[in-house]
């Protein structure tokens, strides 16, 4: 079930917010397709909001920190903002550093998509000009987000009259103890992956390493906090986990709270999963207070920088091609 909760003003318009509804509550506003909270039952049968998120629409763009938004063109870091498709060389711009991170100075976390309600799914469109950010093409997205039972789904679908990248994701900050909790180290996770790919000191993906006998290593359910302080050059580079793994399986992890006896599994199409540990986190979101490790974030995606590797499978829509990808976060409890 879809309702629409309430209505917010962002430069001086009405953005209607909306509550997707069945076992869980998700709620979403679309400035930058962002989802402000998720309401879950813990084991005691009480609804937990365990997403960490902004309180005002106005803040959303304004939040450095991608908070619940849908980022892109291409999720995380491209070095020096640079790539080659076709023969042609393009210059993105470079927004971290020398780098092009989550689609630039403007990406889709600070557009206002346009929200239609489709049965039990709210559809978010959004059209990208040619040339935005440095990016090729005439490219319009669409994301799906659905809910059934306890399982919240997003479908990314995309199409573009050029050949271009596209490399989506939601850059959702979780807490299974609860939103304001204040720390995820005692969040138990588990990841779907023999491998992870280590970083250099702009945190740009170098080559794939073995988790095994590492601090990376969460093929078996661990506390985020047993290694992540550990001496090791890969955590000290991000200050934790900032990472991308290299999954094996569509069911790409799983993470619960022994507090709140939540759990989240999540499903996906894609061959990465960026595990980051909200490292960069500093206090102040808005109205809101999120300290460092105060959320985590599973974000399904391509491997980052991999139109710069050709070993990696690329992230390249072709034009008059269809994309679409699809991730499920599914909830249950202890």
């Amino acid at each position: 079930m879809i309702t629409q909760q309430y209505f917010d003003t962002y430069e001086g318009k009405e953005i209607n917010v909306y509550q997707l509804s069945d076992k869980i509550d998700v709620l979403i506003c679309p400035i930058g397709a962002t989802v402000l909270s998720i309401r879950v039952p813990d084991r005691f049968g009480k609804k937990t909001d365990v997403l960490l998120s902004m309180t005002e629409c106005a803040e959303i763009a304004k939040n450095d920190a991608y908070m619940g938004s849908v980022v892109g063109r291409c999720a995380n870091r491209i070095s020096n903002g640079k790539f080659n498709l076709n023969g042609v060389s393009y210059q993105l711009t470079q927004n971290k550093g020398q780098n092009h991170l989550h689609g630039g100075n403007v990406g889709f976390n600070q557009k206002v998509f346009k929200p239609t309600i489709d049965g039990d799914s709210l559809l978010l469109e959004l059209d990208s000009p040619d040339g935005e950010e440095g990016y090729p093409g005439n490219l319009k997205i669409v994301v799906r987000y659905s809910v059934k039972g306890s399982s919240f789904a997003i479908d990314y679908y995309a199409a573009s009259d050029k050949d271009t990248l596209f490399n989506p994701t939601s850059h959702l900050y979780f807490n299974l103890n609860g939103e304001s909790d204040g720390s995820i180290l005692d969040n138990v996770v588990q990841i779907t992956a023999d491998s992870y790919l280590q970083v250099d000191e702009n945190l740009i993906p170098t080559e794939k390493a073995a988790v095994a006998n590492t601090p990376f290593d969460f093929s078996k359910p661990k506390p985020i906090g047993q290694d992540i302080d550990c001496q090791d050059v890969q955590l000290n580079i991000a200050g934790g986990y900032d990472h991308n793994f290299c999954l094996e399986d569509d069911h790409a992890a799983c993470a619960y709270s022994t507090k709140s006896g939540v759990c989240l599994d999540v499903f996906t199409d894609c061959c990465g999963l960026q595990f980051y540990t909200g490292n960069f986190l500093n206090g102040q979101q808005g109205k809101s207070v999120y300290d460092r490790r105060s959320g985590f974030c599973m974000e399904t995606q391509f491997f980052p920088n991999a139109i710069n590797n050709s070993e990696w499978k690329q992230p390249v829509l072709k034009a008059g091609e269809k994309f679409h990808s699809c991730t499920q976060y599914v909830f249950s409890t202890l």
